[in-house]
């Protein structure tokens, strides 16, 4: 039986009848902010690099990167990694494993020996202090803004506590040195063992236009734990400085930590490493808020790391420690049992934070410090003009990845400044949440996890304990982004119009719409794999 009144167009009827006419909404292509770019502290424009890198252009995928981050293959070995926990991925199956892509290229590049270079030089001269993550990063960005950068450190090598707090199974020091002599190797005059006690007079005496304060948080906070006096208590900065440097202290067979952080975890690992049969982490709050990383805490515990929770050291003797049992009040805080315990323990490491030696604006009043910080406006400039800080010594989580955040951003500004320009605001954007995706258009991709050292093999070397990818899986992995907010041209759009008003433009330049016949239906819209597409009302001139 036949539908009354059914109207029945020809396949070419859009074509024939020129069907935009009767269109109210149009399509646009456009470009939402991935949340994995927008949680990341560097900056990374990660959807990008990716989608490089699923073509197998590592050096393009690496370039991509570098524009912001010049220590790849260090960050994918030290990052927590915010943008994985952000990634939309996860709400489908597993999130992407960016880190583990991005430690692929930058170890991809220290094989293959890429390089980059310096920007025309503008006969500017920047002193930047440290030689650490921030500081490497500023000087490296102010070399491709053509600055003529000289990086002072203290210590005797560069690399700040990325060389001195995290230990070698963590960041071996081959990739450290390799990624440090990159940003070297454009130009930076780096001058070791020199100590700026008086930031003001070395930028008046040296003739330096601008300086960056990147001198990193290198002091052990300081707190009062009662101990007899044949007790051995260490702070853990000196024994993870000295084991780097090849004299690691003897700690004896029993050791407690005290502390929750990530250098806790570190010291204790360590401890393990230079042969003590016992190591444990005291700590006074419960695992959930604990601030040391989750899988650092599960690696530790792998290695026969001891955890004591809802505990505080109430006094340290000789080979023993008295421990007093805490409880957590309403709004968390731990609060005194009157419960105690003892625990044998030949020393004791204090692992309780870390404070920066603020001494070299002890002589510039108008550089304000708050808290054991420096104080910065938002584009990183202290109160004395052309003085600028960043990374640990400011406020901030004290990571690697946000202090190389601070360097590149520090060094626009600076740049900036040198220039008589305003520095640019970042643009408020949209981000791509999960609720704009068509997930199942997506194949099932289980994530590449990276191969770790058997537990058993870890506490008698100070080998790298996580491998990398190799290019199949790294190629994988990197195929598993959703592309979220962006096109990646998938030609979806392209085989969802009714109206064949979908242009292909090429290989790399995605798509157009022909006005001419969209009807404005909204299914390419509605069919976009990346929520790359929107809707916007007609504006058409009146008649």
């Amino acid at each position: 039986m036949e539908t009354p009144y059914a109207i029945t167009l020809g396949s070419a009827s859009s074509r024939t009848n020129r069907t935009g006419a009767w269109r109210v909404e149009r399509p646009v292509y456009r470009d939402l902010f991935p949340p994995c770019a927008a949680a990341c502290p560097a900056g990374e424009n990660v959807r990008e690099w990716l989608r490089l890198a699923q073509n197998g252009d590592y050096e393009a995928a690496w370039r991509e990167i570098m524009r912001i981050n010049p220590l790849p293959a260090i960050m994918g070995r030290v990052c927590y990694r915010p943008c994985e926990t952000a990634c939309n991925r996860g709400q489908l199956d597993e999130t992407v494993g960016i880190n583990s892509v991005e430690r692929f290229l930058g170890d991809e590049a220290v094989r293959a020996g890429w390089t980059v270079s310096a920007g025309p030089s503008t006969g500017r001269r920047v002193l930047v202090v440290g030689a650490g993550p921030a500081g490497l990063a500023a000087a490296y960005h102010l070399r491709l803004l053509g600055h003529d950068v000289t990086m002072r450190d203290a210590g005797p090598e560069p690399g700040g506590m990325m060389r001195f707090g995290i230990p070698a199974y963590r960041l071996p020091r081959d990739v450290l040195d390799a990624e440090i002599r990159r940003i070297v190797d454009l130009g930076v005059t780096l001058e070791l063992n020199t100590r700026v006690d008086d930031v003001a007079a070395v930028r008046e005496t040296d003739g330096f236009e601008a300086v960056f304060l990147a001198v990193g948080a290198q002091l052990s906070h300081r707190t009062y734990v009662p101990a007899g006096d044949s007790a051995r208590l260490l702070d853990a900065l000196s024994v993870l400085r000295h084991t780097a440097g090849g004299a690691p202290p003897l700690l004896g067979r029993r050791v407690a930590v005290y502390g929750g952080g990530n250098t806790a975890v570190d010291v204790a690992r360590t401890a393990r490493r230079l042969g003590a049969a016992d190591a444990v982490i005291v700590y006074r709050r419960t695992r959930d808020r604990m601030p040391a990383h989750e899988s650092e805490v599960a690696e530790a515990e792998e290695e026969g790391v001891r955890m004591c929770w809802l505990s505080t050291i109430a006094r340290a003797g000789e080979g023993r420690i008295t421990v007093e049992r805490m409880r957590l009040d309403e709004s968390g805080f731990p609060q005194p049992t009157g419960e105690f315990d003892e625990l044998d323990a030949d020393a004791v490491v204090l692992a309780l934070g870390q404070d920066s030696d603020l001494g070299l604006v002890s002589q510039a009043p108008s550089v304000a410090t708050a808290h054991g910080r420096i104080v910065v406006d938002s584009a990183f400039m202290t109160g004395l003009p052309g003085v600028f800080a960043g990374g640990d010594a400011i406020s901030g989580d004290r990571t690697v990845t946000s202090a190389v955040g601070h360097g590149r951003r520090a060094a626009q500004a600076i740049d900036a400044w040198l220039r008589g320009r305003a520095t640019a605001e970042e643009a408020l954007v949209r981000e791509a949440g999960y609720d704009l995706l068509n997930p199942w258009y997506y194949t099932e991709a289980p994530r590449q996890h990276r191969a770790r050292l058997e537990a058993a093999r870890r506490t008698s070397t100070f080998d790298e304990v996580v491998a990398g990818l190799d290019p199949a899986t790294a190629l994988f992995e990197a195929r598993r982004c959703l592309s979220c907010g962006g096109c990646f041209e998938c030609d979806n759009c392209y085989s969802v119009c009714p109206d064949d008003a979908v242009i292909k433009l090429g290989p790399g330049l995605r798509y157009e719409i022909d006005l001419e016949y969209c009807k404005g239906c909204g299914l390419c819209a509605a069919e976009c794999p990346a929520g790359a597409i929107t809707m916007i009302p007609e504006q058409r001139q009146p008649t």
